[in-house]
């Protein structure tokens, strides 16, 4: 991993200059649900920091791309922004694909410093947000105790991703639940089912699936339908616009935007 460094700038949230643009930077997908859903949760964030400049971009499927985000800024006369990943976990996306357009942003508009904040996950305020949708979804704070919970992820072929979501299973089981365990919709295993019916056979008395997924699509889809075949007794929804998520989303702006050198991140 290399980095092409810029020159030094700092700037802290509500400080001196005016406050860096964030750039929410979504994957995108064919199903609809994804963008909406992307919106919504941009929607709720703007409402918790009135006054910042909070934009969208896709990398795929989805107008507008980021590359044209940022043609956008620039030509509108901003010269600061964090680009944020909209993803859960430091897989393929956070270390290739988003470092590549920014870096290439960069060189075209030079007149742009961008940074490119930390992923979402983990987090402490992902956990709330995912407890707060399995209550949503029928689950009392009493039920911990009896519950086992199968954190479903979309999967990667990334072994720190996969790692990862191991580590917040064993994180949240702490917290109370009878177990958690990790499950993946692709590229890993168990999948879903397999992992409700895992918990049914040891003897867990009621499962539930927290689909560990921002927006709905293909594979939060496959999730869904694994749960619903092995007979879970409660799905929750995606994360989608959480009041907490939201919060998460500004945490990693604020962490990003206090950074005195920027750097874009490229493959070796």
């Amino acid at each position: 991993m290399r980095h092409l460094s810029l020159p030094p700038h700092t700037v802290r949230p509500g400080q001196g200059r005016s406050a860096p643009v964030l750039l929410v930077v979504a994957h995108g997908s064919r199903d609809p649900r994804h963008a909406a859903t992307v919106q919504a949760l941009v929607r709720r964030v703007r409402s918790l920091r009135p006054g910042l400049r909070v934009e969208t971009g896709f990398l795929d499927f989805n107008a507008p791309s980021v590359t044209g985000v940022l043609e956008g800024l620039a030509a509108d006369g901003v010269r600061d922004v964090v680009a944020l990943p909209l993803l859960l976990t430091r897989a393929f996306h956070a270390k290739a694909d988003i470092p590549a357009v920014l870096h290439e942003a960069t060189t075209r508009l030079p007149q742009l410093r961008i940074r490119q904040a930390d992923v979402l996950g983990p987090s402490p305020l992902l956990l709330d947000a995912l407890e707060q949708r399995l209550y949503e979804a029928g689950l009392g704070p009493g039920d911990k105790g009896s519950t086992g919970v199968v954190l479903a992820s979309a999967g990667s072929t990334d072994p720190e991703a996969i790692a990862v979501i191991a580590e917040i299973a064993r994180e949240w089981r702490r917290t109370g639940w009878c177990a958690v365990r990790p499950a993946f919709a692709s590229a890993s295993l168990p999948r879903t089912e397999d992992a409700v019916r895992e918990l049914r056979a040891e003897g867990v008395r009621r499962v539930a699936v927290a689909p560990y997924v921002i927006a709905p699509g293909f594979l939060p889809d496959r999730i869904a339908r694994g749960a619903r075949e092995a007979g879970a007794d409660v799905l929750a929804d995606a994360l989608g616009p959480a009041p907490k998520l939201a919060r998460l989303l500004l945490t990693r702006y604020d962490s990003a935007a206090s950074v005195s050198t920027v750097a874009v991140a490229m493959s070796a």
